[in-house]
């Protein structure tokens, strides 16, 4: 299991914008060079995060990328749905069904229970967790508010 690269570049590039917002705006080359990611590949996701509504950009000396919202309302399960979607969607057995058109395990299946419960619990934390949290890492607090509200997460951490 993986967090693909988009994922992971456009969280790092809205965290970046969202440090630096209150300085003004922040230009697609200052964003690439301090993520070491490519120019066309910083514009590709700051596109995708300003048609959704989390960063705008402005022209002129003083413009540049800020964030749309406060980043505590910037949820990041809403991030992460519009960089890549979900790890274990409605489509996901008809895509690994083999050579059949429908999984042969599809009604008994012990696999796609994990899988939903390994998404539950990726959308209760993404759910629980803002731009804010992330932007403030060492206030905790709220990561183990997060895991005492999850039934799953909290039995795990309890033992």
């Amino acid at each position: 299991m993986k967090i693909s690269a988009q994922e992971e570049y456009g969280i790092r590039c809205l965290l970046y914008i969202g440090r630096r917002t209150d300085s003004g705006g922040t230009s697609l080359s200052e964003i690439s060079k301090a993520e070491r990611i490519s120019t066309s590949n910083t514009a590709k996701l700051v596109r995708i995060l300003r048609i959704n509504g989390f960063v705008e950009s402005s022209r002129g000396k003083d413009g540049g990328y800020t964030l749309a919202k406060a980043p505590e309302d910037i949820n990041l399960s809403d991030v992460f749905e519009v960089l890549g979607g979900k790890l274990f969607g409605v489509g996901f057995c008809d895509h690994y069904a083999g050579t059949d058109e429908v999984c042969s395990h599809f009604e008994h299946c012990t696999v796609r229970s994990f899988w939903c419960a390994i998404q539950s619990v990726l959308d209760h934390v993404l759910s629980q967790t803002t731009l804010k949290h992330l932007m403030e890492p060492n206030n905790l607090s709220w990561w183990e508010t997060t895991l005492s509200a999850n039934p799953l997460l909290s039995q795990a951490t309890n033992k």
